[in-house]
């Protein structure tokens, strides 16, 4: 075996290290750790002789810069050139936790990003789902859900985006212990969240009639979990949820991805309490800055009443 190849096996080994760490010591989620997989996998894809040894600045906008170039093939055979500024930024965070760990055990002397400029994202606008979309999404649940438990479950799902804003691995992983009905609240364990938090929702009426309609038909199901595979009793996988969403976006002719869900009821939160605190609360967000991007969601038409209420006999 090549000098080459041990060297690049020496860091592949040096990142599964680094995992079982965060996972088991740190405690980092499932969704995050698949995260530093796949920008890691690409890095090693994109740099193929990268080492330990060549990890530098250089190494790094060698990277990028293919990145910037290479054509990828996504949807039904489009072409497309490059990356967006915010994917930038989110390899650029996941690999420099990698490399800050390989510093802090003196694998490497110097983290190279920490010789380069942190780069500037220019994020999209978050979009949210109008009426019309939505209607037009619950319609295709009920023309593609072959079967009754498909169409209760199905429901649910979306159902639980619309009315609690969850993230795509908060839902995979809510339990039938989190919906408490007496009480009319869901729970988003800690473990679950992106913040190590939990937090409580309540749950919608619309929700609540949902959830005990998708409970009676998912009676024969022992698995903890509350969104289950139609092939097995355990928990909806994530491919199973994106082979759902496909199938929803055909039928439906909306483009969406599960966040833009999240977007939704962040927009019309605001749109009916203008309460950007409790927003924050229910969102699971650690800074409230984040919630403050959801502003500038809200369409122009949210703010005329406010610009009419103003008087130049008010005027400070």
């Amino acid at each position: 075996m090549s000098h080459t190849v041990l060297v690049r096996q020496t860091i592949v080994k040096l990142f599964e290290e680094y995992i079982l760490e965060s996972e088991y010591s740190r405690r980092v989620r499932p969704e995050t750790l698949r995260g530093y997989r796949q920008a890691f996998a690409t890095f090693m894809k994109v740099v193929p002789d990268v080492t330990v040894d060549s990890l530098t600045p250089a190494t790094i906008t060698r990277f990028f810069r293919i990145l910037e170039q290479r054509k990828r093939i996504v949807g039904r055979g489009i072409v497309k050139v490059g990356v967006k500024k915010s994917t930038i930024v989110t390899y650029w965070s996941k690999l420099f936790n990698f490399f800050e760990w390989l510093r802090v055990r003196n694998h490497i002397e110097i983290n190279p990003f920490r010789q380069m400029q942190y780069p500037i994202a220019v994020y999209e606008d978050r979009r949210f789902l109008s009426r019309q979309d939505v209607e037009r999404i619950i319609s295709a649940i009920h023309i593609r859900s072959f079967t009754l438990f498909l169409l209760k479950r199905n429901l649910t799902i979306f159902y639980i985006l619309l009315f609690c804003g969850l993230r795509r691995e908060e839902l995979l992983f809510l339990q039938i212990r989190d919906i408490d009905m007496e009480r009319k609240i869901l729970t988003v364990r800690a473990e679950t969240s992106k913040i190590p938090r939990t937090r409580y929702i309540p749950i919608h009426s619309q929700l609540l009639l949902q959830l005990k309609d998708y409970l009676r038909e998912r009676r024969e199901y022992t698995s903890p979990f509350l969104i289950v595979s139609s092939k097995g009793d355990n928990r909806l996988s994530y491919e199973g949820l994106n082979n759902l969403v496909d199938t929803l976006k055909r039928q439906s002719g909306v483009q969406f991805h599960l966040h833009r869900f999240r977007h939704t009821f962040a927009v019309n939160f605001l749109k009916t309490s203008n309460n950007i605190a409790k927003l924050k609360q229910l969102m699971g967000h650690k800074d409230i800055r984040m919630t403050m991007i959801y502003l500038r969601c809200l369409p122009p038409q949210e703010m005329t009443a406010d610009i009419e209420n103003m008087s130049i006999d008010q005027f400070m």
